[in-house]
């Protein structure tokens, strides 16, 4: 993967296999699927288990899974070790009510002894190298990330990837990643720290990179219509130099290239409709698109939108010439 890995988030509704196959192309080292109901798993639900397919140019990819229940948890792992993938990792970083309020994601913060176990045992219930994800706290008053990355890294998982926010901040404010750099420079961490929050640039990343001593980064959201932020992040690390932004006519292919990969992958109903909350990001600041886009997001039919995308390119290529 390189020596410093660039890694893509898993986001729900946004890191599926069309957004994969576009971050893949530009850069990214190591992603994850959706994070994925252990829950829905065991009853075999449809939209769980769809988030197991994996394909081949993807890897190495991880499946996430997040949870409640140990014995739950454990089931769902060697449902997801079936799927192949390159490692599992574990979700204890969602904010959101709908997880946390169940005892998921970030709400095993507010029980180390449980997380602790339940990592435990995921490490036994499968052959695969197991990870976590996880942020600094619950909230202020307890940021034990510290004693948390210890404690699993001695039951057995092989990297971790913090948030620099607690589950209280949600995603508001700026991420602390003091925190992060403190984990990453203990001596007794021997396994690679990945800092995630608020990499938006190269510049970033690289602050990030010689600031905190991470060993990698992981990116969310500043990825979403921006898949070239993977290969200038290298760029900028190898060159010291910031790569030119993509030209309109590649933010459109690269739009078309996802856009066809969601019809392949999920159908053309569903592939058209979960492709709208896309394109404002692709466009994002590019003059007179907002007539396209409110084209993009009513067209029902594939080849209508397809049209869409040839007067795109042929309008505002001419445009910005």
């Amino acid at each position: 993967m390189g020596e410093f890995p660039l890694l893509l988030a898993p986001m729900e509704d946004v890191s599926d296999p069309p957004f994969r196959a576009v971050c893949k192309q530009n850069g990214a080292d190591l992603m994850y699927t959706e994070f994925i109901s252990s829950e829905g798993l065991i009853r075999d639900a449809a939209k769980s288990t769809q988030k197991l397919d994996i394909f081949e140019y993807e890897r190495p990819i991880g499946i996430q899974i997040f949870g409640s229940d140990i014995d739950v948890m454990k089931e769902a792992t060697e449902i997801a070790t079936e799927a192949k993938p390159d490692l599992i990792d574990i979700n204890y970083g969602c904010p959101v009510k709908a997880v946390a309020c169940k005892g998921a994601g970030a709400a095993l913060l507010q029980d180390i002894p449980k997380m602790v176990k339940m990592t435990e045992e995921i490490v036994k219930s499968t052959h695969l190298p197991v990870t976590v994800k996880t942020r600094l706290g619950w909230d202020n008053n307890s940021k034990f990330i510290v004693e948390v990355a210890r404690r699993l890294q001695d039951i057995g998982i092989q990297a971790l990837s913090i948030h620099g926010r607690t589950r209280v901040q949600m995603y508001k404010g700026e991420a602390d990643w003091t925190l992060i750099g403190e984990v990453a420079n203990d001596p007794k961490i021997h396994i690679p720290i990945f800092g995630n929050g608020d990499v938006s640039s190269a510049r970033k990343a690289a602050e990030m990179k010689s600031r905190y001593g991470v060993q990698g980064v992981m990116i969310g959201r500043a990825t979403i219509g921006n898949p070239w932020i993977f290969r200038e992040i290298k760029h900028f690390l190898e060159t010291g130099n910031e790569l030119e932004p993509p030209t309109i006519s590649e933010r459109i292919s690269t739009c078309r290239f996802h856009f066809e990969e969601g019809i392949k992958w999920k159908g053309e109903r569903q592939g058209v409709f979960e492709m709208r909350r896309h394109y404002a990001n692709y466009f994002k600041s590019i003059p007179n698109f907002k007539p396209f886009r409110t084209q993009l997001v009513s067209l029902d039919q594939s080849d209508d939108i397809r049209g869409v995308f040839e007067e795109l390119e042929e309008k505002l290529t001419l445009e910005l010439v």
